[in-house]
């Protein structure tokens, strides 16, 4: 296999261009953000993740280069941004678009174009093909267009990205098998192929379902919290049914695939997604339904300051940096249209200072607040519980095993 140029050095990016080093690929990586670029070059990590430091020094022991320029070759893993249009809910391919135009300035002849970022069903024919016709380019002669969508989670990247099965969709068996080889060169488990369409819709579909889930554990929590009905257990009760496993309520969903992946569908079939649709609105309710509980201790403890409230974490989920969509951003942004400000902030995994009233120091946190509000599950937390002890908590993640605490 020739040089295999990855484009996008992000969450899915950097650990798929390192691993396909890491097993004997020839690859440059490359961004348009030249501080990414320089910090990798200078063999710095530009984020935190389990086992990928280890990925990344044995990734540079095969000669992983970094760029910020596309390189000549004849394949190409695309794996950039893919938002959505607030108003529309529809998919935003302009990031794809312009990759696909670079790629094409500079390919070979044969070249193979696989989009690893998740992308709503029909993107590729709507958005990727007419690019490529429009150059005069033949679509299974000069272009050979894939669509392998990423099926990897903060957190466990790494383990993931080597034993998730994987999915490939092209035009053409023949090449999706070529491709195949490359990706069997690292991935353990099994390999799917299809057609790129199905490929496109599998990704979404996935994330759909898990967002569905959530929401039915989340609106479970409300009716449960009207009654004042412990959830928790009504839940681990359910679950003895051999058929019936309900997941946890939350304070929200957060992270760049569960909450952002069910809105492709909804953008594109608005008659018929009302299901997916409740469930998004569930699921986006809940930092707002959290702002209540925390409005309703506050007044049984008749607290009238909004800074003696602490918001533990900021990441989206548990041991991470990452914090796409995170529900304690998005509580954040309800307290700043009610005119609340104050709030403290303290995350042991995001380093750089992102909001206002952010710390740094978990104790100094702590010390400054009456209301401790444990958004996110981290290990730290559960490790240092004991610090919160004659604090009010309200415990969104059932992790806290103190008396006298609050839940969703």
């Amino acid at each position: 296999m020739s040089l295999i140029n990855v484009i996008g050095l992000g969450y899915i990016g950097l650990p798929t261009a390192l691993i396909l080093a890491k097993n004997g690929n020839k690859v440059v990586g490359t961004d348009s953000n030249s501080s990414i670029v320089n910090s990798l070059t200078q063999g710095n990590l530009s984020f935190e993740e389990k086992g990928l430091q280890k990925l990344f020094e044995e990734a540079i022991e095969n000669e992983v280069e970094f760029s910020t320029k596309y390189k000549t070759t004849d394949t190409y893993i695309l794996a950039v941004p893919t938002p959505y249009i607030e108003e529309s809910k529809k998919l935003d391919p302009v990031y794809v678009i312009s990759a696909v135009n670079s790629v094409l300035d500079v390919c070979l002849k044969g070249t193979a174009i696989i989009i690893e970022s998740t992308i709503s069903p029909g993107t590729i024919d709507k958005f990727v093909r007419p690019v490529i016709e429009e150059r005069g380019l033949k679509i299974g002669e000069d272009i050979h267009l894939l669509h392998a969508p990423e099926r990897i989670i903060p957190g466990n990247m790494v383990y993931e990205l080597e034993y998730n099965s994987r999915t490939i969709g092209a035009d053409n068996l023949e090449i999706a098998a070529k491709i195949k080889s490359l990706y069997a060169t690292f991935c353990k488990s099994e390999i799917v192929l299809t057609d790129i369409r199905s490929a496109e819709m599998s990704k979404v579909i996935e994330n759909t379902y898990r967002d569905v889930n959530i929401a039915f554990a989340n609106e479970l929590a409300k009716i449960c919290r009207t009654d004042n009905i412990d959830v928790y257990e009504i839940i681990r009760i359910a679950n003895k049914h051999p058929r019936v496993n309900i997941l946890q309520p939350g304070p929200g969903v957060g992270g760049h695939c569960i909450s952002v992946d069910p809105w492709f569908l909804v953008g594109d079939y608005p008659d018929l997604t009302n299901l997916i649709l409740a469930a998004r609105k569930i699921n986006d309710s809940m930092p707002r339904h959290v702002l209540g509980r925390i409005r309703d201790i506050m007044r049984e403890h008749n607290i009238k300051d909004i800074s003696k409230v602490g918001l533990y974490g900021l990441a989206y989920k548990e041991n991470v940096d990452d914090t796409r969509e995170s529900p304690t951003l998005q509580l954040l942004e309800r307290l700043d249209e009610h005119l609340a400000f104050g709030v403290k902030v303290f995350d042991p995994f995001v380093k750089n200072r992102m909001v206002d009233h952010q710390f740094m120091n978990f104790e100094d946190f702590v010390n400054e607040v009456e209301i401790v509000v444990v958004m996110v599950g981290h290990d730290h937390i559960k490790e240092n519980i004991e610090m919160l002890k004659d604090k009010l908590v309200l415990d969104t993640k059932n992790i806290c095993l103190l008396e006298d605490i609050y839940k969703l």
